[in-house]
């Protein structure tokens, strides 16, 4: 029977209720909804709205459903609509009438919003975790095998010189700013709507401040109406999913390109590879291009999110039920993405001799000739267009760098001296990027130290 059935002659039909039952979905915030429950049933007692015996036989009741729920035993049929009401079915089933009251001072629109916040709480200290991890993960290769030296690339083509560390680095950045993110997410869910009723609030004398302070929230929700119709926080937190899987996602590209044949610096693990049905040699990189996949999936859970709210007037309205498997989704791909990314780089092998020759004879030198032009005081247009005749010099001769002779070079311009050839070494160009932020080795170890430092306020 409904637990709205007083105004109805009879139940929905069968084919409404297979279409809008939830409980496939939203059965996961069993544990949510029972918490929510202990402490609201607590409050009611305190400020006398139901007795104190009545408040232990509620609360001894929601501890035998959550405990079926728990081993498999109670397992709710489709007619019951979705989590709340399967949970207040089996529990008035337990205890009798008195079951009646634990309902009173609210309404499934508060109800599955204070759920819904609690699930998230949980599972953003679990996502900060795994990113927590992943930045480590990073600033550890950055110490085992940053002194790599590899081309920095632009337009995918060779650009100057740099250490693996540095390139490291710029995504141990940008997974620190997720971290960011999520905090700041964190707050708009840290949020209490319990006791908000269906929209507007209750005649009866209840404690929000209570209940929030029983569920662990910092703060209430306000305004009733907001409390059940705002989902800001879940698109809030469907983008930082988003943003942190195409981090995530370029990540996984590069590691295609750098374990492919053609690049060769980093063998992924076999763990984290799979092998061809027909070509025995292969060893595809298949959980990075998972995370390239699933980075699309994320992508369109924070667009059902967004369009679902989209002209939808207040207050609760049924289309906000579709909420929460986009919500799930999101959190859960994104959370298990972070951990299979982190456990790739922790087991990667690095190809450090790699790039140490071709280095060495490769045109990514040229921005050294045109900067130690400008340290002779040549404007930097002008020495970027000799450099770049230099290139062309070579090329016309299929040749690189190493047929430039000090003779050459004062044939393009004076201002280089014999002292100019040292200027087209890979390490020392490098290291001599050691502006803030650059390159050299004492900004990576730099950064490294902000970084753990961080990730120690952090915790």
């Amino acid at each position: 029977m409904p637990l709205w059935d007083g105004r109805f002659e009879g139940g929905p039909d069968s084919e409404m209720q297979l279409y809008s039952e939830s409980l496939g979905v939203d059965l996961r915030l069993f544990e949510e909804d029972i918490t929510g429950s202990v402490a609201h049933c607590t409050m009611l007692a305190e400020v006398g709205l139901i007795t104190e015996d009545e408040a232990r036989i509620l609360i001894e009741g929601l501890g035998k459903v959550r405990q079926e729920l728990r081993e498999g035993v109670f397992v709710p049929g489709v007619e019951l609509e979705d989590v709340h009401m399967a949970v207040e079915s089996r529990l008035t089933e337990i205890v009798g009438d008195v079951g009646g009251k634990l309902h009173t001072a609210r309404s499934r629109n508060d109800q599955v919003a204070t759920d819904v916040r609690l699930w998230l709480a949980s599972r953003l200290t679990g996502l900060d975790e795994q990113l927590a991890r992943l930045v480590r993960i990073l600033l550890d290769r950055v110490e085992s095998d940053g002194r790599t030296l590899m081309p920095g690339f632009t337009h995918l083509q060779h650009g100057q010189p740099i250490w693996l560390a540095h390139h490291l680095l710029a995504y141990a950045w940008m997974v620190s700013r997720d971290r960011e993110r999520l905090a700041g997410a964190g707050l708009r869910v840290d949020r209490c709507p319990l006791g908000a009723g269906a929209m507007a609030g209750t005649p009866h004398p209840i404690d929000r401040g209570r209940t929030a302070e029983l569920l662990g929230f910092s703060t209430l929700m306000e305004n009733a109406m907001d409390a059940v119709a705002a989902r800001d926080h879940l698109q809030e937190v469907g983008s930082v999913c988003a943003i942190c899987m195409t981090h995530l996602s370029r990540m996984a590209e590069e590691l295609v390109l750098w374990s492919s044949p053609g690049f060769g610096l980093v063998r992924i693990d076999d763990a984290y590879t799979t092998g061809s049905s027909i070509m025995p040699q292969k060893r595809n990189p298949d959980a990075a291009e998972l995370v390239r996949g699933k980075t699309g999936r994320v992508y369109g859970d924070l667009m059902a999110l967004l369009s679902m709210v989209k002209g939808l007037p207040l207050a609760y309205n049924r289309d906000l039920q579709e909420d929460k498997e986009p919500l799930f989704d999101a959190v859960l791909t994104t959370g298990a993405s972070v951990s299979i990314m982190g456990s790739m780089w922790k087991t990667l092998t690095v190809n450090r001799e790699r790039y140490v020759e071709e280095l060495a004879h490769d045109f990514l030198l040229a921005t050294e000739l045109a900067d130690y032009l400008v340290g002779k005081g040549v404007p930097f247009r002008e020495a970027h267009h000799v450099s770049g005749s230099l290139v062309k010099w070579c090329e016309e001769r299929g040749a690189d760098f190493s047929v430039l002779t000090p003779e050459v070079l004062s044939d393009h311009h004076r201002a280089f001296g014999p002292d100019a050839l040292k200027w087209l070494d890979p390490v020392a160009a490098a290291e001599r990027r050691s502006s803030r932020g650059g390159t050299a080795w004492v900004e990576v170890l730099r950064q490294v130290t902000l970084l753990r430092a961080m990730d120690s306020q952090q915790k």
